[in-house]
């Protein structure tokens, strides 16, 4: 390709950037946008400034590990990589290291912003590749205004990266850039505004067309855009089987037509083309399908009336499509209608690919990211929306996907893209010699299926699910800012329906003060001292504690309190589950919820169960808060209760009961009445997996485990751990959570008659919407709706 002949000349108005990865803002009024703003702007100013962080991989905690680490150790390592370059892969993390690299030309939907202003999008990027296939990021903004020493710049740092995302570069400067690089390189250079959106809507067009009973080589396609992603697309396609005399390319002043005059240097010169059409209008006129890569509202309904019978209609501008989708599905039922919008069907989402190909070029070091490979992954992706799609899947996103017209694209959150698009990726290198090492493709999968937890998609389901069908919760602590952030998150995902206890007057005045977007009507607010359901209340706390020293006097003033209202509210039904406690103390929470709401039938104890998001997958732990003074009953008890709630996260629970013994290596008391509770729980539930008395490491390190005891019961590293006392299980959360950065959900308070959840103090706003969460599907699994079989969180 030539180089542009004026750089600084801005970029065609039809040049749009890509779809992209993130969910775009659906509609809302000023005050909801203002809101937005400002909780983007907290995101990523709170605590440590902005989102990515360098973390170490090796202990530095001596005068050892660091003489190792750096000088006079560090010089081995070296020696070794100038003897042989490929040592470089073996001694340092650059196999594992890409460079999101942009000139902030070309930023989202915010035009050329400049290198500096562009850093945030960077990071984002950054953050996605580590989130979705555990690939380290350095984002690099780089001032330039000429291609060609941006050009130089990169080629410059290939010594220190694995591979190279270009991004934000307008056209047609980024055509140049990444064609040059990728002659000068000889690591994968790869601008994903190009060719991301052309592989997942690639994938998406294989299937389309396939569901429409159309032939990719007989589609008629107009292409509405002509930037970077939509001239990357329409390529694509060309790979894919479209023949490119079937193309018209619409660009800001009409139809690329043997009419035009074009420089002779133009890119646009490729997609010209002999045809009567002038308009985007007459161009549509028969096609089969409308690529849009434009800008939104430029199609009409009435546009799409005369296309061909079963149309594939991509509308993909950011933030806002050509076409909103309702009304081209309204427009043409037996359309396919696909957009870069989360909130509908069919969303084109760059995230299902580029982390994933990378991974994939990555881990065979291949030298490219060729045709071959991006054609595999868009047949990956679209093969493996061809498969049933498992509940865990479902439940994320709260619906039941099958193939079909409404489902064409794996959704990102399916944790089986990484499995599918990486090795595909992997293997069409190695077949087109640009790998310089290989994998067996099987084993391989297996290792990129340990690489990442799902923990993520794991609470996801439960937002979805608690959305499906929402309850109302009651949160005593109604005025507290944390408390109404998250409940402003609760209500825009739909949780549930809040209901606010404390003086209306100061609520109201608090959301304002805080600028939190609350519509009047998505909550309620309920003063305890002046609400009419007070008496009655109190009525019913006498009679239940009239003999535990509760006096008819003594009852009202506890329904004065909040905790103990909103306590009542939830034994009476007039709310489905509480959620409090961040300004009072643990046992003062939880004994109300005992006084009023009780235990569920057949349970002796109450327990509470953390759940650890590990990165190699859920742990509970357990008990965390609750009981003080436990026995072997007691143990047992708590053992039973965590692993039936972990069958609720789609675990299979293997439960080891926790000693600094093991199998009897100590004899002690305390170890003693461990392994008692073993026996106990055996006997009792010959179901589960239960092994112990033993030590933390040999629980969770199965081969250990294997190693040292032959005949474990266990089948897998165990994933329910119960502490032989509450000292040690709140001891060990806490370390885990804080030292090791392994993210904590709960307590989730276990044993209760209905939906309690016990807030610690220092909870932060995204763990109390995760509790909300867990509290409406408790509710709902006490109403039969969403329980797995033996599975429950109450």
């Amino acid at each position: 390709m030539t180089k542009p002949s004026d750089p600084s000349k801005p970029s065609d108005p039809s040049s749009t950037s890509s779809p992209g990865g993130a969910s775009n803002p659906g509609p809302g009024g000023a005050s909801s946008r203002s809101n937005r703003s400002k909780e983007a702007l907290e995101f990523h100013s709170k605590g440590r400034p902005g989102k990515i962080q360098v973390v170490p991989t090796k202990p530095l905690t001596t005068q050892r590990d660091l003489s190792l680490a750096y000088s006079p150790g560090v010089a081995e390592p070296c020696m070794e990589i100038f003897k042989n370059p490929s040592d470089v892969y073996k001694y340092t993390a650059r196999g594992n290291l890409v460079a999101v690299i942009t000139d902030g030309t070309a930023v989202l939907g915010l035009g050329d912003i400049g290198p500096l202003a562009s850093k945030p999008v960077m990071e984002g990027k950054g953050v996605l590749f580590k989130k979705f296939a555990d690939i380290d990021v350095f984002d690099l903004e780089i001032s330039s205004k000429s291609p060609d020493h941006f050009i130089e710049t990169v080629a410059a740092l290939e010594p220190t990266f694995g591979g190279i995302n270009l991004e934000d570069i307008k056209a047609p400067e980024c055509f140049y850039i990444e064609e040059e690089l990728k002659k000068r390189m000889n690591i994968p250079v790869f601008h994903d505004d190009q060719h991301g959106t052309a592989i997942i809507s690639g994938a998406g067009l294989v299937n389309a067309a396939a569901i429409q009973g159309k032939q990719l080589a007989d589609l008629k396609i107009v292409v509405s855009g002509a930037g970077a992603s939509a001239v990357a697309c329409t390529r694509f396609y060309l790979s894919l089987g479209v023949r490119p005399e079937h193309v018209l390319m619409v660009d800001s002043r009409g139809v690329l037509n043997t009419r035009r005059k074009l420089a002779e240097d133009d890119p646009k010169r490729e997609w010209v083309r002999d045809t009567p059409a002038d308009t985007l209008a007459e161009a549509l006129v028969g096609a089969d399908m409308l690529l849009g890569l434009s800008r939104a509202g430029l199609v009409t309904a009435e546009m799409l009336v005369p296309m061909a019978p079963r149309p594939i209609i991509f509308v993909l501008a950011n933030p806002d499509p050509e076409i909103d989708y309702p009304t081209a599905k309204a427009t043409r039922p037996d359309a396919i209608v696909a957009t870069g919008r989360s909130d509908y069907n069919n969303q084109v989402n760059n995230v299902l690919g580029f982390p994933f190909i990378f991974r994939g070029a990555l881990d065979v070091r291949a030298t490219q990211i060729n045709e071959a490979m991006k054609v595999a992954a868009a047949h990956a992706l679209a093969e493996l929306a061809r498969k049933d799609v498992p509940q865990v899947v479902n439940a994320a996103y709260g619906e039941e996907f099958r193939f079909g017209p409404e489902y064409i694209i794996p959704k990102p959150f399916d944790p089986r893209v990484l499995t599918w698009v990486a090795p595909a990726v992997a293997k069409a290198a190695m077949a087109t010699g640009v790998a310089q090492v290989t994998v067996e493709i099987e084993a391989y999968r297996e290792r990129l299926q340990g690489l990442l937890g799902g923990s993520t998609a794991v609470m996801r389901k439960f937002v979805r699910l608690a959305a499906s069908a929402p309850r109302r919760l009651v949160f005593p602590e109604g005025d507290d800012s944390r408390i109404l952030k998250a409940v402003s998150i609760i209500v825009d995902e739909r949780i549930a329906r809040p209901v606010l206890l404390g003086e209306a007057e100061k609520i109201r005045a608090k959301i304002k003060a805080l600028d939190i977007d609350l519509a009047a009507d998505s909550f309620d607010i309920v003063d305890p001292r002046s609400d009419t359901a007070a008496e009655g209340y109190a009525t019913r706390l006498h009679r239940q504690r009239e003999r535990k020293g509760v006096s008819a006097e003594l009852a009202r003033e506890l329904m004065r309190e909040r905790n103990h209202f909103g306590m009542m509210m939830v034994a009476e039904h007039r709310v489905d589950g509480i959620v409090t406690g961040l300004n009072f103390a643990y046992s003062d929470t939880v004994r109300p919820a005992l006084q009023i709401i009780g235990l569920r039938p057949q349970v002796r104890k109450i327990a509470g169960m953390y759940l650890m998001l590990h990165k190699s997958g859920m742990l509970f732990f357990g008990d965390t808060t609750v009981n003080v003074n436990v026995d072997a009953a007691t143990l047992a008890d708590v053992a039973e209760m965590i692993a039936d709630a972990a069958k609720s996260f789609d675990a299979v629970p293997r439960v080891a009961l926790l000693s600094f013994s093991n199998f009897g290596s100590v004899r002690d008391p305390r170890s003693m009445m461990v392994a008692e509770a073993v026996e106990l729980l055996r006997r009792r539930r010959p179901d589960l997996e239960v092994e112990g008395e033993m030590q933390a490491n040999v629980a969770v390190d199965y081969n250990l485990q294997q190693h040292l005891f032959p005949s474990t019961r266990l089948t897998g590293p165990a994933n329910v751990l119960i502490f032989p006392n509450l000292e040690a299980g709140n001891v060990a959360y806490k370390l885990m959570r804080e030292l090791g950065g392994v993210p904590a959900v709960g307590p989730v308070l276990l044993g209760m008659n209905r939906p309690v959840t016990v807030l610690e103090r220092d909870c932060t706003v995204d763990n109390i919407v995760h509790m909300a969460a867990l509290t409406v599907v408790a509710a709902q699994q006490a109403d039969g709706v969403t329980a797995a079989a033996g599975a429950t969180l109450i």
